[in-house]
């Protein structure tokens, strides 16, 4: 492969497949490159250094969340209703990736411990949609007058048993839907108007 059609892209699936292979303690950029069929110079021309790569492919693997929950927050609809549907998504698609490729899932997960900017920033994200789907409830008379943003971050922080990587071995508990439950029974409780 010539280095003038290598890609950061390019370079983020290689870097993909050589973790899930090697795992994030002995990966290098050297094998990456080596995956590439190119020289490490030319990996770090994209990444100007291998946490510089690490964050990179911790942010692609972040994203890929998002789209579908942003598409929730732009639906029209009851707020109480699309809060549920995003959490429900968020949920599911955390629990999936656990389920479907549990050693990348945990190679993922040691990598966002250290890309701690970018896992901020995710999350800020996150709670930003909450906030957004808060807002339309408070504006549309459905949930109390509140600071939606104050609101959304506790909402979130509220739930992070049930989506944070963190806790992913109590996943499999036959009863995590249940207390699920329970969160967003309170929650709800606290969000409507009397």
């Amino acid at each position: 492969m010539k280095d003038n059609i290598l890609t950061p892209e390019r370079i983020l699936e290689a870097a993909e497949d050589v973790l899930r292979r090697y795992g994030p303690s002995k990966t290098t950029v050297v094998d990456v490159a080596r995956a590439l069929d190119v020289s490490h110079g030319s990996v770090y021309r994209h990444f100007a250094s291998k946490a510089e790569l690490r964050d990179a492919v911790a942010e692609r693997w972040l994203a890929r969340i998002l789209p579908p929950l942003e598409a929730v927050v732009g639906e029209a609809g009851p707020a109480e209703e699309r809060l549920r549907r995003w959490f429900d998504l968020l949920i599911t698609t955390k629990h999936g990736r656990v389920l479907e490729d549990p050693e990348l899932f945990a190679t993922y997960i040691a990598l966002a411990s250290d890309a701690r900017e970018v896992v901020q920033e995710h999350v800020d994200t996150l709670i930003d949609q909450i906030s957004k789907i808060i807002e339309d409830g408070i504006r549309s008379g459905e949930f109390k007058s509140m600071d939606a943003k104050t609101t959304g971050r506790a909402v979130f922080d509220a739930t992070v048993k049930f989506h944070k990587p963190v806790h992913a071995s109590e996943w499999a508990d036959p009863k995590i839907k249940d207390e699920f439950e329970g969160v967003w029974a309170l929650i709800v409780a606290g969000l409507r108007v009397r």
